[in-house]
């Protein structure tokens, strides 16, 4: 197998985290980022339960779900932790 392959695979295996076919799209990590990421423009920083606390009233999702969000966040460059431990939108 080629090293071209089995990167392919892994993103195979990504994406159905984020967009699945098996449940419907409001549960996704996708959708549930976008609440993430209204929430961190109306206050620049948050501390993390802060942070979860205004999620939730806009919409409700399990503590395991923000934390992916917050993965998937940081991972594409959207949000990151300062050095005081708050979260805030990357520049």
């Amino acid at each position: 197998m080629r090293l071209l392959d089995v990167k392919f695979l892994k993103i195979l295996k990504i994406i159905p985290m984020l967009l699945p076919d098996n449940i419907h799209p409001e549960n996704s990590i996708y959708y549930n980022g976008a609440f993430v990421i209204d929430s961190l423009k109306k206050n620049q920083k948050f501390k993390l339960l802060d942070l979860y606390q205004e999620v939730k009233t806009k919409k409700p999702m399990s503590f395991s779900v923000f934390i992916l969000c917050l993965d998937w966040l940081y991972l594409i460059d959207v949000a990151k932790i300062n050095n005081f431990g708050e979260i805030e939108l990357c520049s």
